[in-house]
């Protein structure tokens, strides 16, 4: 256990700040509520752009930019919209010494700036469909923030589609949905649910929102990513209409999804332990630390030599840029694996003058810190099957955690005492009313996560009005 980071069970809130710090990952900024990302913390935030990235175009969708500053007016234009988000907004009303004619809004998301581009671009069905993303940071006023999980500037992606029907915008939402779910598990190694928002839950201004939600090692929900099918909600308030195949004007429907630096805190919070960060191989900026050992130059040139020989050996399979040598002379050896071990890197090489003589080298997992000596011929092979393992065991570890904290509650008194003893995650029927919705979160903290995709249609009667229940619906305490 490391000594410069609280045990979990002990604090789990500073845990998760100290992990932080150990791992070098961010630090709170000058701005009241802002973070300075550090560049471990943006290289994990660059591999997770670029493999999303690579989904989202997989897809058709291609990368623009839009203004960060937006016309008050347009905020106006969707009512819904702007009662959303106007306690979050930030409001410029000075520029170039001068008070501003109209104040300018930093962008909270960019629906209504988009919409307006849209109305310009979009005239004929021909134009359709738009499937644009963009990468930027965005800002919204926090209260109360916390390191990645909830800053009031924070990077994201936020892709806006318009379609010519309105079952291509649900194709769209859902697809995108999906897209996030397939990463989360696939690469980041976190088991998620999908699902529906209840109504008091969605995007402002959305038809429906659909959001991916995780649990967290304290059994704690996180939302890591949301789709927005928006209706002709938007289209109507930036008149975004085109001549469709009959020459008859009509409205495009709309969609937008997201995720954020959010993610990294939901890395964080799923596979991280007592001793500071772990990563997932498949989103790893560095995959493999190999530490020579040494107490003279003679071993010095040896061991470097030697890893230098390893590291040609594994370019056969991985990537060189996620091969690190430590050739600091600074540091012990100790001091080097705790290093290694706090930033997180899946697989640690340790190379000494015993590990030449035999032509091997010694190999740790951070995952379960097992370490074995493997010899140099085996040494690619075992490393490529070695990151495939620990990827497969973080996912298979938070998911058997979820399930071991996933409960069913028959009645209310019964989801209360699971709340106050348990926590977790907690399926119930629900009326689909705002009052009982809002009792919950009033008595017990929790909220509806999600109505899930997944099927959960046995009809039953409501815990807090017993009236009639289509499905059992997740809640649980969230960030």
């Amino acid at each position: 256990m490391a000594k410069n980071i609280t045990p979990r069970k002990e604090n789990y809130s500073q845990w998760y700040l100290d992990v932080i710090a150990a791992g070098q990952l961010a630090d709170y900024a000058p701005v009241k509520g802002c973070m300075v990302i550090r560049p471990t913390g943006y290289a994990i935030w660059e591999a997770m752009q670029a493999r999303l990235d690579r989904m989202f175009k997989e897809t058709g969708h291609v990368n623009a930019s839009f203004p960060l500053l937006i016309p008050k007016h347009f905020m106006e234009r969707e009512a819904e919209h702007v009662e959303g988000f106007s306690p979050e907004c930030a409001v410029v009303t000075h520029g170039g010494g001068k008070e501003l004619e109209e104040p300018l809004m930093i962008r909270p998301t960019s629906e209504t700036v988009i919409g307006h581009m849209y109305s310009q671009w979009i005239h004929s069905y021909r134009d359709l469909p738009v499937l644009i993303n963009q990468w930027c940071n965005v800002m919204r006023w926090e209260m109360r923030t916390r390191l990645f999980l909830r800053t009031s500037e924070f990077l994201w992606q936020e892709g806006h589609t318009a379609h010519e029907t309105a079952e291509e915008a649900q194709e769209e939402t859902l697809r995108m949905l999906e897209i996030y779910r397939i990463f989360q598990e696939e690469y980041l190694a976190i088991p998620v649910i999908t699902g529906l928002k209840s109504e008091s839950e969605k995007f402002p201004g959305a038809l429906a929102t659909y959001s991916i939600e995780a649990m967290m090692q304290d059994g704690k929900a996180l939302q890591s990513g949301t789709s927005h099918n928006l209706g002709q909600n938007f289209a109507k308030a930036f008149e975004i209409d085109y001549l469709d195949r009959n020459n008859n004007q009509k409205y495009v429907w709309t969609t937008s999804w997201g995720v954020s630096t959010r993610m990294i805190g939901g890395l964080i919070m799923t596979h991280s332990d007592d001793d500071g960060l772990i990563i997932p191989p498949k989103i790893a900026p560095i995959q493999v630390a190999i530490v020579p050992i040494f107490n003279n130059d003679q071993q010095r040139s040896e061991t470097l030599e030697f890893a230098e020989k390893v590291t040609n050996r594994l370019h056969e399979k991985i990537d060189q840029l996620q091969i690190k040598i430590d050739t600091r002379d600074n540091l012990r050896p100790a001091e080097k694996f705790f290093h290694w071990i706090q930033q997180g890197v899946p697989v640690r090489i340790e190379v000494g003058p015993r590990d030449v003589k035999k032509q091997s080298a010694m190999v740790a997992r951070r995952d379960i810190q097992e370490k074995n000596s493997v010899p140099l011929e085996n040494i690619t092979q075992h490393i490529v099957e070695l990151l495939e393992r620990i990827q497969d065991n973080l996912f298979q570890r938070a998911l058997d955690y979820r399930k071991a904290n996933t409960h069913t509650a028959a009645s209310y008194g019964e989801f209360k005492e699971i709340i106050a003893n348990e926590g977790g995650f907690i399926f119930a029927h629900w009326d689909r009313s705002k009052e009982a919705e809002a009792q919950i979160k009033q008595e017990t903290k929790a909220t509806i996560r999600c109505l899930p995709l997944e099927d959960r249609s046995e009809a039953g009667k409501c815990m807090v009005t017993g009236a009639p229940s289509e499905q059992e619906v997740l809640f649980a305490i969230a960030y």
